[in-house]
């Protein structure tokens, strides 16, 4: 790279600051322009360290995150630009570590309103280290087919338009970013595009200003000819004066001073920058206008005639042979992101994933076509949206009421059950409640919970084939497997369990039928007569009556409900259930290790120093 260039086509950057999008477009830049590498080596977010995933062509890539602009460098040492997106409270800061690394050459300063005494330390800083600022408050710059720098020229199509995907004949610099955009479509409709593009910013002080680059160009072989725009306060236009007359400058510079309608206000004005303030006469748009056209300077009449002075000069030099046309690439076709298209219409993309109970893009969310509110205003419960969400339906309400039933007598069994143990034992370790939980539920199987949807399979499909209790009896025996939903530990005959009878109760009093409990039954009584604690049991009692629900509620088909039960419908009121007790003792053991409060009921619950 020559002393005249601040960046080429191999050039990266280390972008300071998690400003994605700008990123994007660099990297949309360089593949119109053909790049291999990519322009942004690395990000500065002192938030965090990732990867951050963006688009190098067709292709996602990851562009490192650090901390620290020192990892950054040490990991990227190619890397010479550092285009800082900072604040200004912070940007004095970040951009002086930048001068200071020693990778770092060029320095881009996008914020406004960094206080001046800041920004000439800056400066002489740079100076001291022979290193470049762009900035503070811009745009940034871009060296046509090369490099771009942030947002530098807007998206795509302008950039197709302004025939920035290769190199022209003419160099521009100006304050304003959004008039160096309009100067660089000007160049493309009128020659053949631009070389190089910088806008050093509206501050007042500008940690390069016009003719640091315009020199640039001066030295730049393929640069023919020079674009510049003014403005009003100042005296930069007088330093390219003096530069001219020295012979420093002897391209043909074409260059205008916006402001001249500041004649029309009796008082001073300010146009926008902080630099751009009228003040003493010399100081003025006209006055500084006059001054350049008797140094040599092409000035057209007003800025409406700035497009024809480009077209002449290039013209002119075209016809002596020192500007050679070349042929402008084709662009390539430019991907759009899939958000844009859709939007747009222009594509249509089958899903990834299909939901058909809820929906959440309108107003409010809505489950299974029925709004937040609505369920809200008719009073709906638990049971209610269980049906919604899992069924796809509202169900009668003595379905409804007997899932809220489940969830009652299901939530929880003691701390002795496997799941509470663990979840109690997580808690007492000091894990979070999330992971307590998952400890818990994770044990949730055919020994603990699962038996519930085993039950319903079982039972189901004997009695749906005709088997009698006794065959079904049978059957299982000789395939060795002990009937799930039969048997407990404790509760028998004589001492039964009081939630299988509050079950049973309910079914028969609200459901219309119970052919599948009348069947668990007349097993339950063979079993009993070999051993008394062969009893049916809750789970068991859950299986058989969500079957009757199931058979009986005249909304399910029978192809319908076996696949329900394949599904696994029931460990999920199990999972609900036992998600609340278990949430209940990891509650428990948090308030006991901090010494909140002590059980009256010890004698029942585990010895809190054992467990430990």
């Amino acid at each position: 790279m020559n002393d005249y260039e601040l960046y080429d086509k191999n050039s990266q950057a280390i972008i300071y600051g998690s400003q994605i999008n700008a990123v994007q477009r660099m990297l949309d830049f360089d593949y119109l322009c053909g790049r291999k590498t990519p322009s942004v080596a690395a990000i500065v977010n002192p938030a965090r360290e990732s990867l951050v995933k963006v688009f190098f062509s067709l292709h996602e890539i990851m562009v490192p995150e650090y901390k620290t602009l020192q990892k950054a460098a040490a990991e990227h040492p190619t890397a010479h630009v550092l285009i800082n997106f900072s604040s200004f409270r912070s940007a004095y800061a970040s951009s002086k570590e930048a001068l200071e690394t020693d990778s770092i050459r060029v320095v881009v300063i996008v914020a406004e309103g960094i206080p001046e005494r800041d920004t000439r330390k800056l400066i002489a800083l740079a100076k001291k280290k022979g290193k470049t600022i762009i900035g503070p408050a811009t745009v940034g710059g871009i060296k046509a087919g090369a490099f771009k720098i942030g947002n530098t020229a807007g998206k795509t199509d302008n950039i197709i338009a302004s025939k920035l995907l290769r190199p022209g004949s003419v160099g521009v610099v100006s304050k304003s970013g959004g008039l160096s955009n309009e100067l660089y479509n000007i160049v493309a409709l009128n020659a053949d595009g631009i070389n190089e593009g910088v806008a050093i910013g509206g501050d007042r002080w500008p940690g390069s200003d016009y003719l640091d680059h315009l020199l640039r160009y001066e030295k730049n072989p393929d640069i023919r000819f020079m674009v510049a725009l003014g403005e009003i306060g100042g005296r930069d236009e007088y330093v390219i004066i003096d530069a001219i007359k020295k012979g420093l400058i002897t391209k043909p510079l074409i260059m205008w001073v916006t402001g001249t309608c500041a004649t029309m206000f009796t008082t001073s004005v300010q146009f926008g920058h902080a630099g751009a303030a009228s003040g003493a006469e010399e100081e003025s748009a006209q006055a500084k206008n006059e001054a350049l056209k008797e140094a040599g300077v092409i000035v057209p009449e007003s800025f409406d005639t700035f497009g024809e002075k480009v077209r002449e000069t290039y013209q002119r030099l075209k016809s002596e042979g020192r500007i050679q046309e070349t042929e402008l690439p084709a662009a390539p076709k430019f991907p759009i992101p899939l958000t844009e298209a859709l939007s747009n219409g222009l594509v249509r993309k089958p899903t990834n994933f299909t939901c058909t109970i809820s929906d959440d893009r309108g107003d409010e969310p809505i489950y299974a076509g029925f709004k937040i509110s609505e369920i809200l205003e008719k009073g709906w419960g638990i049971g209610d949206i269980i049906s919604l969400l899992w069924f796809r339906r509202r169900l009668p309400e003595f379905a409804t009421k007997f899932f809220e039933l489940v969830l009652v007598v299901s939530a929880d069994h003691g701390p002795a059950v496997s799941g509470a143990h663990n979840a109690i034992v997580a808690a007492r370790a000091g894990k979070d409640m999330v992971s307590a939980l998952a400890s818990g539920l994770l044990t949730i199987g055919p020994r603990f919970g699962g038996a519930i949807n085993d039950a319903a399979v079982y039972f189901k499909d004997a009695k749906d084939r005709g088997l009698s209790p006794k065959e079904f009896i049978n059957e299982m025996k000789d395939k060795g497997i002990n009937i799930p939903g039969i048997g407990h530990r404790v509760k028998s005959v004589q001492n039964p369990d009081k939630r299988v009878e509050i079950l049973s109760d309910y079914a028969k009093k609200n459901f219309p039928t119970t052919a599948y409990l009348d069947y668990a039954r007349e097993v339950e009584k063979l079993t009993t007569e070999k051993r008394n604690n062969l009893i049916l049991n809750v789970d068991g009692c859950i299986a058989v009556v969500f079957l009757d629900l199931l058979a009986s509620s005249g909304i399910f088909s029978d192809s319908e409900a076996r696949e329900i039960v394949n599904l696994g419908y029931l460990n999920g009121f199990f999972m609900v259930a036992r998600c609340i007790g278990m949430i209940g003792h990891i509650m428990d053991q948090y308030r006991m290790k901090k010494g909140l409060y002590r059980h009256p009921w010890d004698d029942i619950l585990y010895d809190v120093k054992r467990m430990e």
